[in-house]
């Protein structure tokens, strides 16, 4: 085998580290029955490598390239000219020269050929770096091929390929470039083939843009294609658009544009049996690398060519069911507010509990939770109830879209049928009657101190649980911690069901009794502030207590600049103020150091575990409050609620029958400030026992380790835990899974999960009413009343949080761990959320005017500018 030139025929996609992704992908085209592709050759990365090592000062270029950010365009675009300059200058050797010569020799060095870059990083099933280095078409000549070979290596640094290389966290060291040498095809019309619509992500819709000429015009920009959409061989749309130019390759090389006749110009690219022709070539070949693709193809004498196909990357994954059936999947981790990708063990353990609450399928998809709810949509009455005011109704945008789907009266006719359960039930119908019996009760006798007793016998059962689980390892671990799930789920959840439903309750009868009588609009919104059983607000102005500890030792401030989890008390015992710090600390993670940002996933480092976490938000604590603010603000809070339920009472008495309304009402407020609040105490005390699961599972990952069946402790994590249970009990584990999950995972860490999705991979989305929102406004749904304006502090890591007076958080979603935040912002603005998700509610205990579900607003708002936040109407207005 020559090292320096491959034959297409000589390569597969083990090749691909000497072909790079463009070559391989090529060579394995070649390779399918009945698919045209253009002979050609791969000038390897054994023939890059060598050029490298001649060219002068290669290396000592490239190192401050190595340190560059991915925003420097100006540092990165003066190092990588003179890289280009470099490797463009650097004499091609003689034994490349010779290769590339008997191949040309071969195949006709009077021919024209297409001289493309091909990367070790391109068109892979990760990243497909399309368009990152450079292409040469209708090359003549070997001294033209030779140069512009050089020319692409020379591309492996453009701007462009190295800022996506940075973004990608590729190492320029280890990106290579092979160079493709194909013959030219010069067709009557190319285009571009998806076997996946690029729109919806339709797995079975196929789009076909198509333009006269070369390819060259369409992925330039310079005409607008004709599209075409297939579906399972049916023509099922088209858009003809007016192609004013095409580009043709010259005789003696190089390419030229040509105006079309206008009588051309709106003529249909392709028939519509060439677009069924193509549809076939595409499924064909999709089906060969099992996965949809991006191909590129050309029109010549009637016979279609292939001279490119790759990955499509952007695809969102569809969860693995396979019963011939259609699904719509609704996303959990929207309704969970936790979007970010979970960790395979995460991802199965977290539903063991949400199954106790919901009998919904359950389903993965990218790293994110799924519920399957085709099972409600396909009948009649389950859509009505669970769309309006079941789960469905959690997430506006999610509504929407499922309301969308409904739309679609014949495909609701095909989905998978069978028992509903609205996605309400946790335990029997028998649960759900005695829990509002008891909630009945419980409201009549109105006990503030029921919640204190609930807390301090459920907080009293961890300890217990944790003496237990001490002795407990290998199968028999997994065993016992699905037991006490089982347990923990009756003695927090059903036991209680009535507790946690009277406020919820009490407060619905409120918002529709005031708007009635008084016609108040979010009357419960200042109500609710100061709730003295509320676990998570509470977590929030606590730490304020932690802050007014550490303002006052200097030394310890300065430690928190670089402080060592691992070693964080024993650090702290030697220093002024340390002990008194240390044991502040202590005694707030011994609360709440259970939690942590996504903490639904177990695998997440608790605030126990890297009590450096909090570091920031004590920091922002001290900067914006001044010693004792826990009290005040809370006292502050509660006086408005007072006055507010003072005045709302005054103006009932005055109504016809007023005594009466009044008299209901302030009962009813009574009964929501009391029990309200315990609806945030389930999670937080099944987080004390994911805390103490995974101490024992970290102890069981350690043998593991110790026994040479995992490599790290964390490899435990990228296991479900029913397979971590069968290698506790054989000792026997393939490696290579963890191996690939580790690097699935980065992948889906890029990908955007959609809110709503069917088994075709079609995305579904929902819209806003616009109403009378001001032109320019960015939509949401408002949460927490209030007008506010101020500067947008744009937060994705609860950890990198820097806030001053007067900032409002935007941010992709906050859980529980953010509510120390929610103490020094004036605003809160998320892409996900609902009126009951967790931001909602504690900005309306704060008294924080909120927006959530304001799509992509991360990006569309800049981190400095001043925004107005409408929390009553549910708009953001950016002001600067």
């Amino acid at each position: 085998m020559n090292t320096y030139v491959l034959g297409f025929p000589e390569i597969d996609k083990t090749k691909l580290p000497v072909v790079g992704g463009k070559g391989a992908n090529l060579g394995e085209l070649s390779r399918i029955e009945g698919i045209r592709v253009p002979e050609g050759f791969c000038v390897t990365t054994e023939a890059y490598k060598k050029t490298i090592g001649q060219t002068p000062g290669f290396h000592a270029l490239l190192e401050p390239l190595l340190h560059v950010k991915a925003d420097d365009r100006e540092k990165i675009s003066e190092i990588s000219g003179k890289i280009r300059g470099a490797i463009e200058e650097t004499p091609i050797a003689q034994e490349i020269e010779e290769a590339v010569t008997r191949y040309l020799m071969v195949l006709g060095d009077q021919h024209a050929y297409a001289v493309r870059s091909s990367a070790t990083a391109e068109d892979l099933p990760t990243a497909s770096f399309a368009g990152q280095q450079d292409t040469y078409l209708n090359i003549v000549g070997k001294e033209a091929i030779l140069k512009h070979i050089s020319k692409c290596w020379a591309s492996l640094f453009t701007d462009r390929a190295v800022i996506y290389r940075l973004q990608n966290n590729f190492d320029h060291n280890k990106v290579h470039l092979s160079v493709v040498i194909q013959k030219m095809v010069f067709p009557e019309a190319a285009g571009i083939m998806f076997t996946a619509d690029p729109i919806t992500a339709n797995r079975k819709v196929l789009s076909v843009d198509a333009s006269f000429g070369l390819g060259e015009a369409l992925v330039s920009g310079l005409v607008d294609a004709d599209i075409y959409k297939v579906r399972e061989g049916k023509i099922v749309s088209k858009k003809i658009s007016t192609k004013k130019l095409a580009i043709y390759g010259i005789k003696e090389g190089g390419t030229r544009q040509v105006l079309l006749e206008p009588d051309k110009q709106s003529v249909q690219t392709l028939t519509d049996a060439q677009v069924l022709q193509l549809e076939k070539t595409g499924r064909r070949i999709e089906a060969y690398f099992g996965r949809p693709q991006d191909i590129e193809w050309c029109l010549y004498d009637g016979q279609f060519y292939v001279v490119q196909s790759r990955p499509i990357t952007t695809l969102y994954p569809v969860p693995d069911v396979e019963d011939g059936k259609n699904h719509v999947y609704m996303s959990l981790a929207h309704q969970q507010m936790m979007t970010d990708v979970m960790k395979p063990f995460g991802l199965s353990f977290f539903p063991v509990w949400l199954k106790k609450i919901s009998n919904d399928p359950l389903v993965a998809a990218g790293g994110r939770m799924y519920v399957d709810v085709s099972y409600e949509l396909a009948s009649p009455i389950a859509a009505k109830i669970f769309v309006k005011t079941g789960l469905g109704s959690a997430d506006i945008l999610i509504q929407k879209a499922l309301i969308n789907v409904l739309k679609r009266k014949d495909y609701i006719k095909t989905l998978a049928r069978g028992k509903t359960t609205l996605g309400l039930s946790g335990g029997s119908m028998g649960d759900m009657i005695s829990g509002l019996n008891q909630a009945r009760k419980i409201s009549r006798e109105n006990d503030a101190g029921l919640i204190r007793k609930i807390i301090a016998r459920q907080d009293a059962l961890v300890p217990d649980m944790e003496q237990r689980i001490s002795d407990k390892s290998g199968a028999g671990l997994i065993d016992f911690i699905l037991r006490d799930m089982d347990e923990a789920f009756k003695s927090i959840v059903l036991d209680n069901y009535g507790v946690a439903t009277v406020g919820i309750l009490a407060s619905g009868w409120l918002k529709r009794h005031l708007k009635k009588w008084l016609g108040e609009k979010d009357v419960t919104n200042i109500l609710s502030q100061s709730l003295s059983n509320n676990v998570t607000s509470n977590m929030g102005l606590e730490l304020l207590d932690v802050a007014d500890v550490v303002r006052q030792y200097p030394a310890v401030l300065e430690y928190f600049r670089h402080a060592d989890d691992a070693t964080f008390f024993k650090d702290l015992e030697k220093l002024e103020g340390g002990k008194a710090v240390g044991d502040s600390m202590g005694n707030y993670l011994k609360k709440y150091g259970a939690r942590c940002p996504g903490e639904i996933d177990i695998t997440r480092p608790r605030w126990a575990e890297k009590p450096t976490m909090l570091i920031p938000l004590i920091l922002n604590d001290i900067k914006n409050f001044a010693p004792g603010s826990h009290e005040i603000i809370f006292e502050q809070k509660r006086l408005e609620a007072e006055q507010r339920a003072q005045e709302l009472i005054g103006r009932l008495e005055k109504l016809p029958g007023g005594r009466k309304k009044a008299e209901r009402t302030k009962k009813k407020i009574s009964v929501m400030r009391n029990f309200v609040g315990f609806r945030e105490y389930p999670k937080y005390a099944m987080m004390q026992r994911f805390y103490v699961y995974k101490q024992a599972l970290k102890k069981e990952a350690a043998r593991l380790v110790q026994e040479g069946l995992i490599r790290e402790p964390e490899d435990i994590y990228y296991l479900t835990y029913e397979e971590l249970r069968k290698v506790c009990d054989t000792n026997q584990l393939d490696y290579d899974i963890i191996t690939r999950r580790k690097a699935d995972c980065e992948i889906f860490e890029k990908l955007t999960p959609p809110r709503v999705m069917t088994s075709d991979g079609e995305i579904i989305t929902g819209e806003y009413d616009t109403g009378d929102i001001p032109k320019g406004a960015l939509i949401g749904v408002p949460v927490s009343t209030g007008v506010i304006e101020g500067r947008a502090r744009i937060i994705l890591k609860l950890e990198e949080a820097q806030i001053e007076e007067g900032d409002i958080l935007v941010t992709a979603f906050t859980d529980p761990s953010w509510t120390p935040l929610f103490v020094s912002i004036k605003g809160l603005v998320s892409e996900v959320g609902g009126m009951m998700t967790h931001g909602a509610v504690v900005a309306r205990e704060y008294g924080l005017p909120a927006v959530v579900s304001v799509e992509n607003v991360t990006s569309l708002i800049k981190d400095g500018q001043r925004i107005r936040v409408n929390g009553t109407k549910g708009y953001v207005e950016i002001l600067e």
